[in-house]
């Protein structure tokens, strides 16, 4: 029988998991593939980008790993444990119908106030299927993350920054963001402060990369323009 080794020594990746759900749906979770699916909805969101995170069926389906935890019949385990997660509170689900060039199906959402604002434009009609999709991702991989990269650069991960950072993760590129945590090692200015300094620079000016190209494109200013415009369903 396999057994678990032992967390590694050093810095670890986080998942951040609401005290809610211990305290308020714990108790609810009836079955081991439900509390799976619910686990695995936190791991693999915290690893996407964007405002509206979600996953579909075929998704989850894609990760071989999880699908193996799931028994003779993974499939249809996988739409009882979400129908489950659904019925509990714990995830939302939103059916988009099929329209011209789209297929229709379900998204699921952890049960927070964007999943709720995502079900509503979806139940709106306003929703559309975004133009990426969430990538491949599998149990097995290691996708650093903005709070990755924070306690591999800079130290460990507390409640407080954990928000700011998240905020972070909403407004900047990762790219800018991995770019400043960079330069922070590189300058010996370990601290989340130093960091926040060169991604506001770099929002009000422009990478020194791109400085460039504001000046030399109109679509590159309307690019600038629409940093400070909060994301939203595409209509």
């Amino acid at each position: 029988m396999a057994r678990f080794d032992g967390y590694r020594s050093g810095k670890q990746r986080i998942v951040l998991v609401p005290a809610q759900f211990f305290s308020e749906l714990l108790p609810l979770v009836d079955s081991l593939d439900e509390l799976r699916v619910c686990l695995y909805f936190f791991w693999r969101l915290e690893r996407m980008e964007g405002e509206f995170r979600f996953l579909r069926s075929a998704d989850i389906q894609e990760d071989p790993k999880f699908m193996a935890l799931l028994g003779e019949d993974p499939q249809a385990a996988l739409q009882a444990a979400l129908d489950a997660a659904v019925t509990h509170g714990a995830l939302l689900s939103g059916a988009l119908p099929a329209r011209q060039g789209e297929t229709g199906e379900t998204y699921y959402f952890v049960n927070s106030p964007r999943g709720r604002a995502a079900v509503e434009a979806i139940q709106r009609g306003e929703w559309r299927t975004p133009a990426n999709l969430p990538a491949g991702l599998d149990l097995s991989l290691d996708h650093p993350n903005i709070y990755r990269l924070y306690e591999e650069n800079i130290g460990p991960l507390a409640p407080m920054i954990a928000e700011t950072l998240r905020d972070a993760e909403q407004t900047y590129p990762m790219t800018w963001i991995e770019e400043a945590l960079r330069l922070a090692v590189e300058h010996n200015k370990r601290s989340w402060r130093y960091v926040a300094a060169i991604l506001e620079r770099w929002k009000q000016e422009g990478r020194r990369d791109e400085r460039k190209d504001r000046r030399d494109s109109e679509a590159a200013r309307r690019r600038y323009a629409e940093w400070d415009t909060p994301s939203k369903p595409r209509r």
